[in-house]
């Protein structure tokens, strides 16, 4: 059998198998298998060299990215670095500005503890003012009405409490306050007035005096009828039961008009005790007695005795507001003549009704630092 040469020629792959001269059936079988094989094998390479093309086109788009990737983060660097810069500087800048703000801070906190001392010094002793803090000007109104709505006797008293406010009075001022409200406010349009001091004519301007923040209450006091309050109760080494009976049985036949006593209330650790009599106004008494004799194993002593009073708030109210009775002059010349002089000269002047003035109640003037004065409310 005559075979032509056979050639496979495919992507660099030369196959030639001659053609034998004489070839059987089955070598012939065995050469194509081995051509399938070769050929199956072809298939692969080529499809792993395809893979591998594609894998290099990802690495390289990879590579592009990460490169883009890398460029960025280099300019972040230098962005960052720059930035780094002008905050470090930024923040020296705040840490100075700080330092400058914490620096004012203190020269005011030295400011305010110098004015504190200075305030201190001014709540001393000074004539009629003892400190800053108002004092309460208490007065009594009247006595109520107890017979129906109390039948044991009590008494009870009404004062009007009122605040006195304090109001700083700084150099070369004065503080003038008159019986007639009309004066004041008369003095005030009036505006400017010329005072004479120490042989010198001075202008002084008269202003209104703005009150502070005041309160004013009405005080409700009980005195009661039945009952007396008890102290210094000698330290006895006795049963409560028995302190309790030796002071009922004192107060009972006690000189200063005791009775029967319907209660007491002892407290050993206070040594204190009410007393309850029986019949209403024996506690009336006592009143006038401070001092009870007490008799106990042979001993004498004294026990302290006060009424047994209730007492609360009514009516309680703020109040500010300008004096309709007061004026403030500012502007005074400082003199030579002493502060009491002077305030003498201003006094007169302004208590005669050809200078428009008019009876004064109270005035206080100042010729070197401050001090505080009170006014109470006016009604």
């Amino acid at each position: 059998m005559d075979l032509s040469l056979l050639s496979l020629k495919d992507n660099g792959f030369h196959l030639t198998i001659p053609d034998p001269p004489d070839t059987s059936k089955d070598e012939m079988d065995s050469l194509k298998q081995e051509l399938e094989k070769w050929k199956e094998r072809l298939e692969k390479a080529e499809k792993l060299k395809a893979d591998l093309q594609v894998c290099k086109l990802s690495a390289d788009e990879e590579y592009v990215k990460q490169q883009d990737e890398l460029r960025q983060l280099k300019e972040l660097e230098r962005n960052l670095h720059k930035e780094g810069i002008m905050s470090r500087d930024t923040h020296e800048k705040e840490l100075f500005i700080l330092n400058q703000e914490n620096s004012k801070l203190k020269k005011e906190i030295e400011k305010l503890k110098e004015d504190l001392a200075e305030c201190n010094s001014e709540l001393s002793w000074d004539s009629k003012i003892e400190k800053k803090i108002a004092d309460m000007k208490v007065e009594f109104t009247h006595m109520e009405d107890t017979k129906d709505d109390f039948p044991d006797n009590n008494t009870r008293c009404v004062f009007s409490v009122t605040s006195k406010i304090p109001f700083k009075l700084n150099q070369n001022q004065a503080l003038l306050a008159f019986e007639d409200a009309e004066v004041a406010q008369r003095l005030i349009k009036m505006g400017k007035h010329s005072l004479h001091l120490d042989r010198k004519t001075t202008d002084v301007k008269a202003v209104p005096f703005t009150l502070g923040m005041g309160i004013k209450f009405e005080l409700h006091i009980t005195i009661s009828g039945k009952k007396i309050d008890v102290s210094e109760i000698p330290e006895l080494s006795l049963p409560d039961d028995w302190v309790r009976d030796k002071l009922e049985l004192n107060f009972y036949k006690s000189k200063d008009g005791g009775g029967e006593v319907e209660n007491v209330k002892y407290d050993k650790k206070s040594r204190t005790a009410v007393i309850t009599f029986l019949k209403p106004g024996v506690a009336n008494g006592f009143v006038r007695s401070t001092k009870c004799p007490f008799s106990v194993n042979g001993r004498q002593y004294r026990l302290h005795v006060s009424p047994s009073t209730n007492v609360h708030l009514e009516k309680l109210q703020l109040y500010a507001g300008i004096s309709k009775n007061s004026i403030l002059l500012k502007g005074i010349a400082e003199t030579e003549d002493d502060e009491e002089s002077i305030q003498d000269m201003i006094e007169i002047h302004f208590q005669k009704p050809s200078n428009g003035g008019g009876e004064t109640d109270r005035i206080k003037y100042v010729s070197k630092g401050a001090i505080w004065v009170c006014f109470e409310e006016e009604a």
